[in-house]
């Protein structure tokens, strides 16, 4: 399976609008690209604490995933921070958003 046999899928607000797919779905797979803490009802960086970024953002990878027919039940995380203070608090928000009998 290649590429070419994959469905993008966008889901308005959920992200900027970069020159990419918000996902990508090859055959029984999603690839999401990079999100964001963007709200979709103002289009702008959620303000405030990274708590708040980081559920904006799995709210977000929620709605893709959902609309490529998937959900965070089955999803593997990779989590870039721009400081390691902000660690605590990303995981705080992190373990409410995901219930503690689905772990990625």
């Amino acid at each position: 399976m290649s590429l070419l046999d994959s469905t993008q899928v966008r889901v308005d607000g959920a992200s900027t609008n970069g020159l990419y797919s918000q996902a990508l779905v090859v055959g029984n797979m999603v690839f999401l690209s990079g999100v964001t803490g963007v709200d979709p009802a103002t289009g702008n960086l959620v303000e405030g604490t990274v708590a708040g970024r980081t559920t904006q953002v799995f709210k977000n990878i929620s709605r893709i995933l959902e609309a490529a027919g998937s959900s965070l039940r089955k999803v593997r995380v990779n989590i870039f921070l721009t400081s390691m203070s902000d660690y605590a608090t990303m995981n705080e928000a992190y373990m409410q958003v995901l219930s503690q009998d689905v772990k990625p």
